[in-house]
């Protein structure tokens, strides 16, 4: 049993390291299939490197631009709100504000997102 046990260990070292050799002398060889492989990683890699570059030098300046034209635009937005009457001056059409009942917070005529400067709503002026 101790020799037939050698015997087996021996067979899958043998085995292993002949699978190794073939391995290695198949890598090793210059076929189409590796060609076209290798092909393709340094294509991925120089594409890779591409979006990295935009990433890094385009990006920026575009959110920058972005930016600078939101802020230029919400300026302007106000500078209209300047212009208009007061709040209270305003004609209130039926369409605005429905109320078909009160809401659960507050006085119960205000949404959860009221804002004063914006939102007006008088129950008794309505057209």
């Amino acid at each position: 049993m101790f020799a037939q046990r050698q015997v087996s260990r021996a067979a899958q070292r043998f085995t292993a390291q002949a699978r190794a050799q073939a391995q290695r002398r198949f890598a090793s060889t210059e076929n189409s299939f590796v060609r076209e492989r290798q092909h393709v990683k340094e294509h991925a890699g120089a594409t890779a490197e591409l979006w990295r570059k935009i990433s890094i030098y385009s990006v920026p300046p575009a959110l920058l631009l972005a930016g600078y034209n939101a802020y230029n635009l919400w300026n302007e937005h106000w500078d209209h709100w300047s212009h208009m009457p007061p709040l209270e001056e305003r004609t209130e059409y039926p369409y605005q504000n429905i109320r078909t009942r009160n809401f659960p917070f507050g006085d119960g005529d205000k949404t959860a997102f009221w804002n004063p400067e914006v939102n007006y709503h008088n129950k008794d002026k309505t057209t």
